[in-house]
């Protein structure tokens, strides 16, 4: 149905880059699997993915470094490759081992800095989040969903910033926090972890609902207005069209506390039919993909498949 409404929108994203060309045929054309994943195999060949694997440094790395600086670091590079819808290889695992090796902590998160004396709940969620879809191998990936599963917050979300005194959640953390706790839902079903992984993710999206995704559950206003703005990559931040696309994936039932956010994603389909790039989050890149004011294959490749969802 939607192939049929929106057949302007589809073919512009089928000439484009591997990545967005396999989404689409997964997503949106509902293609034979056989040909889904010969596209796939191309990401890490050809266009955007080509051009990430061949700035990784011969010793694993990008920039020599693990999570910082932003966005050139190996961490935030995996996790652009994860949303590229990248296979794994030796590259991408020997990449991921790297910062499974220096950035596990001893209460089963992530961390990076001398500083904190805990894991670091967002990058946890990240990073589980790629071990998981990479499909890794390694026992200290369900330590790492366990410390998640302790870390949720009375409210029934995350906060990366609950060991310095954070009394309520934060969309950020929690929307990284759900995203890897259903990528390890997918590729860990044998886990005797699964009742606690699916009821955490029940209960953290209960919690965006509470706030309609976005709003003060005190003032009913949006928390900040950037979280309605359509950006890509989100690296660790939230806004509505990351929520709504793990919404979709998960295929959960509708209800009407998203129908504000739906509705403002609705609105900001172009004239042409296209949905454009809204913000970035400054810092340094290897190379521009989109540019922001122009129409975004990304952000058009997710909505459509969120109104697929939704319809």
């Amino acid at each position: 149905m939607i192939l049929e409404k929106y057949k302007k929108q589809i073919k512009w994203l089928l000439s484009g880059d591997p990545s967005i060309r396999y989404q689409t045929l997964r997503d949106l054309c509902d293609e034979e699997e056989t040909i889904v994943e010969k596209e796939r195999s191309k990401i890490l060949k050809n266009g955007w993915g080509r051009q990430f694997m061949d700035l990784q440094e011969s010793n694993g790395t990008w920039a020599n470094a693990l999570y910082s600086p932003k966005w050139t670091s190996t961490f935030y590079t995996l996790m652009l490759l994860k949303r590229f819808g990248a296979n794994n290889d030796k590259r991408i695992e020997k990449a991921c081992r790297i910062i499974l090796d220096k950035g596990f902590y001893k209460d089963g998160g992530i961390n990076f800095w001398k500083t904190w004396k805990n894991g670091e709940t967002c990058v946890t969620g990240m990073f589980l989040s790629m071990l998981s879809y990479f499909q890794i191998d390694d026992d200290r990936i369900n330590r790492m969903a366990e410390f998640l599963i302790l870390d949720q917050m009375p409210d029934k979300g995350w906060n990366c910033q609950k060991p310095k005194g954070a009394k309520h959640s934060s969309f950020h953390t929690t929307i990284s926090v759900l995203e890897g706790l259903w990528e390890y839902e997918k590729q860990f079903p044998k886990s005797d972890l699964q009742n606690d992984i699916r009821e955490k993710q029940l209960e953290g999206i209960e919690f965006l609902l509470q706030h309609r995704l976005c709003q003060s559950s005190t003032t009913g206003k949006t928390v900040d207005p950037k979280m309605t703005k359509l950006s890509f990559p989100p690296r660790w931040h939230f806004d509505i069209i990351r929520c709504l696309d793990y919404f979709q994936e998960k295929n959960i039932a509708k209800d009407k506390r998203m129908n504000d956010a739906m509705s403002l994603l609705i609105k900001k389909q172009t004239s042409e039919g296209f949905w454009k790039l809204e913000n970035k989050f400054p810092a340094k890149i290897f190379f521009e993909m989109e540019k922001v004011g122009k129409e975004s294959s990304w952000n058009t490749l997710r909505a459509l498949r969120i109104l697929k969802w939704w319809k």
